[in-house]
């Protein structure tokens, strides 16, 4: 896993708002969740892409499965973006966006069993979770509290599903 927070080139836009954040950590904060939304909009996408196929005896079991881990993420998408804006940002969500800077590898293609599925999910879950909590630090450190609470719901809600799909393989060991 990778973090490109340093490939973003360009400073964030900010728009004046009475947040008492000082500008400078808000544009710092803004960059780093908007590196962290390009993840979790590929994540989003990756269980989406498990969802729509995975096949085997365990079908529809792991096919609502990835689709629930896919809504969850696409909630934590909206924190986020919404985050970023409230802070004076832009939320810079689209696919495009999200394909150059997110944090997760790439998810494997041609894959179509459950337990190759699992891992690969089980995979992305946990990346997205380990950068979560990097944010919850990186946030505290620049006086974010509130955007600190929100990565902690984020990789509280993360390790929950992680839990959910990791226990499809582990009854197999």
């Amino acid at each position: 896993m990778k973090t490109n927070i340093d490939r973003i080139e360009e400073e964030p836009t900010l728009f004046k708002t009475h947040n008492d954040i000082a500008p400078d950590r808000r544009m710092q904060l803004c960059k780093i969740m908007n590196c962290r939304l390009a993840s979790a909009v590929d994540l989003q996408m990756q269980m989406k892409q498990a969802h729509w196929n995975v096949k085997g005896p365990n079908f529809i079991g792991l096919h609502e499965l990835f689709d629930k881990v896919a809504e969850a993420v696409e909630g934590y998408v909206d924190l986020i973006a919404e985050r970023i804006v409230q802070l004076g940002g832009i939320a810079e969500g689209t696919l495009r966006v999200a394909a150059t800077r997110s944090e997760l590898g790439e998810y494997p293609q041609g894959i179509a069993d459950g337990p190759s599925h699992v891992d690969a999910a089980a995979n992305a879950i946990a990346d997205f979770g380990k950068v979560a909590r990097l944010t919850v630090d990186e946030a505290e450190a620049l006086d974010d509290a509130d955007g600190a609470d929100l990565f902690t719901e984020v990789s509280r809600g993360l390790d929950k599903w992680l839990w959910f799909v990791e226990a499809h393989a582990q009854a197999a060991k």
